[in-house]
Formats: C-alpha cells, structure tokens, sequence
C-alpha cells in the first residue's frame, strides 16, 4: 500500500485521520479542540513532525538500498517505484470501469458498415453508467412504493412541519426575549431584578405625576383599586406605552421606553396595590374587581 501512496498523499491523509479522531472524542464546544485546548495543537503539530520524520527515515534507508544494489536490480526497483507512483491499480479500475475494448481487440466488435472511411465500434454501455441506472430504478421503485402507495410525507408536509416548529420556536423565545414583549404576550414580573429596574424607570419619569409612593399628584392615585384605563398588567401596559386619555391623560412612552422597560415599570406599579401613601390623591375611575372576587360574587 506504502508504493501505491506517494509519500506526498499519504502524509496529509494520516495526519487528517488523526485531526477527525482527536476532534470527534474531545468535547470543545462551538469551537475546535485545538483551538480550545493548547495542548491539542501541540500534540497535533508532534504527530505531525513524527510522520515527516517517518517518511524521511523510510526514505533515507530506501537511498541506502539502492546504493547496495546492482544496476539490473536497482533499475528494476525504481521502475516498479515509478509504477506505483502512477496509480497503476487507478488507472486499471478507470479502465474496467470504461468497459471498452483494449486498441488491438477492436477489430472484434467493429460494425460492418462504414461512412466514408468511419467505421463504427459495438461498445457495451460502460459498467458505471449501467450501475447508475440499475441504482436509479431501484429508488425510484422505493420511491414511488414510499410516496404514492403507502403515502409518505410530501415535500408540503415537510413544510408545513417545519412552519409548525417554526412557531413554536418563535413563541418560546418571545418568552425569553423581552424587548420583543407586547400587549398580547406581556405578564407580571416578579423578579427581584426586574422589579429593581422598573423602580429605577419609576422614579426617573413618573414621580413626577405619581409621587414616589403612587399616592398620585396631576395623576391618578396608584395604590387603590380605582382604575381609569384598566389595572391589570395588560391594561397597565398598554397605557404607559401608548399614552392615556386622549387630551388629558400622560403621554405616550413607546418611543422612549423598550418594551422590556415598560412591561418591569408596570409591575412595579402593581407593587404600590394595597400599600398606603403619605398623601393619597382621591380615587378616580373604576373599581377593578379581580375575577376570583368576581365569582365568588356570583355564586352568594
């Protein structure tokens, strides 16, 4: 095998053998074990430099040989050398592969007939376009038994899968995405750091109308259960981002604020619910009754 590979090939294929290797058993993550790992680069660059060393040997002691042979003897080594260095065995399979007929069995299979002086050949169809058109009939066999007999999943089938998983996907990171949270997708935040952060916007634009402690000022008081546009967190939402009443009420924040930003000051907001302001702003709007009190309404 040695002879049929010149050192040139061989060399490379090893080497990328034992790279694929190293790579498929160390877990590096997104990037490459030699990259991760020093010490991978270092041992690649060794087994590199060991199978260099390898051919040079093998090389060297090929010279020396050769020094001890005779003329016939070292001829007759060199020619079977330069033999094998051209990929004899390729080039015998590219010929089976062809299929034809060698220059001097040709007159064996020559046509009867001829145009001018043009004689014509009787070649077989070469092996490898026969084999190829076997395999085709077999899997278009399978093919039409898997698709138009048993009914598999059609390329629109495969579509509208993937569109499903597609959605599914976008839902679970609008989730984890906040900055894509609208009216429709926002909830209540309870997170500590959430919290802290609608504080902080609070404080740095609503105090102003709403008091530090939500008992209200030019706006509405935010500790009781009186609402004007609504209190629950959609509710809330909805009017810091898109302003209140129209002519009278705050402006909209939308173009201010993320979405994320707003969806943590809202919560915040709900914090104020049943806390006691130094100077609470008398009630205005309606009294929002949770939907358990509701019920409970309904059935005494």
């Amino acid at each position: 095998m040695r002879n049929l590979v010149p050192s040139w090939i061989r060399v490379p294929i090893i080497f990328f053998i034992i790279f694929g290797a190293v790579e498929f058993f160390i877990d590096s993550g997104d990037k490459p074990a030699f990259v991760e790992y020093p010490a991978v680069l270092l041992f690649l660059l060794l087994v590199l430099l060991i199978l260099i060393a390898i051919e040079a040997i093998i090389g060297a002691l090929e010279n020396v040989m050769l020094h001890k042979l005779d003329e016939e003897a070292k001829a007759r080594f060199l020619a079977e050398k330069e033999s094998a260095v051209q990929f004899a065995w390729l080039k015998e399979t590219y010929k089976k592969l062809l299929g034809q007929k060698p220059l001097e069995e040709e007159g064996e299979i020559i046509l009867d007939h001829n145009y001018d002086g043009i004689k014509e050949l009787d070649n077989n169809l070469p092996p490898w376009w026969l084999y190829g058109f076997y395999i085709s009939v077999v899997f278009a066999a399978f093919y039409l038994l898997r698709f138009h007999v048993f009914n598999g999943p059609s390329q629109i089938d495969e579509l509208e899968t993937e569109l499903a998983e597609a959605r599914i996907a976008i839902e679970e990171y609008k989730k984890t995405a906040k900055d894509l949270v609208d009216v429709n997708t926002v909830t209540q935040l309870t997170d500590a750091n959430d919290l802290a952060a609608g504080k902080k916007t609070f404080e740095t634009n609503c105090v102003a109308c709403h008091m530090i402690d939500g008992g209200g000022g030019i706006g509405p008081n935010l500790t009781d259960k009186h609402w004007i546009l609504g209190g629950d967190i959609k509710s809330i939402f909805k009017t810091i981002s898109e302003g209140g009443r129209s002519g009278k009420g705050m402006i909209a924040w939308k173009t201010q604020l993320k979405p994320a930003e707003i969806a943590q000051v809202a919560s915040y907001i709900l914090t104020f619910q049943g806390t006691t302001p130094a100077n609470p702003k008398a009630p205005e709007g309606d009294i929002i009754v949770e939907p358990e009190a509701a019920i409970e309404n309904a059935t005494e």
